[in-house]
């Protein structure tokens, strides 16, 4: 059986309440069954990954072992969709069993591999794109033709306030004007 590899995009260390408990690293990976017109990883997700065995990925990072055993932290898998590499995770798992995993997941996938997940991950970070359908498909701000803007910047005056309508008003609707937006780590599954 040949060993499982992972699109390695980038490392992110030493991030405390950002990616769940203690202290972690963010390992983010290629591949995303989306393709979000608002998707705030669109440039890293055209790199060309560096693909990386499981103990290739366990040298880069063990140099943290002691801040991820004495605060609860470990990896967090983000980047594009974590849950598409789940037999690299498999693998790296027994060289590393004292360290949380957590995995960053919009959970868009056959309920199979949901299923599978949870037997590899402590917790999950899930990201709810959105409810509306053409938010979904076109994103906010994208709006050109309703007037919202353009490419030569907003149609209205900085600080105005979006028409009823908009894909803005509508976010705001849905997730509060931004000065309560935080990101929810607690909103995650956990199987602990």
């Amino acid at each position: 059986m040949t060993e499982p590899r992972y699109p390695l995009l980038g490392l992110n260390r030493h991030r405390m309440e950002i990616d769940g408990e203690g202290v972690t690293t963010l390992v983010a990976g290629a591949g995303c069954p989306l393709s979000c017109a608002y998707c705030i990883n669109k440039s890293i997700l055209r790199q060309a990954p560096n693909y990386v065995t499981p103990r290739e990925l366990y040298e880069k990072v063990r140099v943290d072992d002691l801040y991820f055993r004495a605060t609860g932290g470990g990896l967090c898998f983000g980047g594009g969709e974590a849950l598409l590499h789940l037999d690299f995770y498999g693998a790296l798992r027994p060289l590393c069993p004292d360290w949380r995993f957590t995995a960053e997941s919009c959970l868009n996938l056959p309920s199979a591999l949901v299923a599978r997940a949870v037997g590899i991950f402590d917790a999950f970070i899930v990201d709810v794109k959105t409810l509306d359908q053409e938010l979904a498909l076109h994103g906010p701000g994208d709006g050109a033709a309703a007037g919202e803007s353009d490419a030569s910047g907003p149609a209205s005056p900085a600080g105005a306030h979006p028409g009823p309508g908009s894909a803005d008003s509508r976010l705001q609707r849905r997730f509060g004007s931004g000065q309560d937006r935080g990101r929810a780590a607690g909103s995650g599954l956990s199987r602990h």
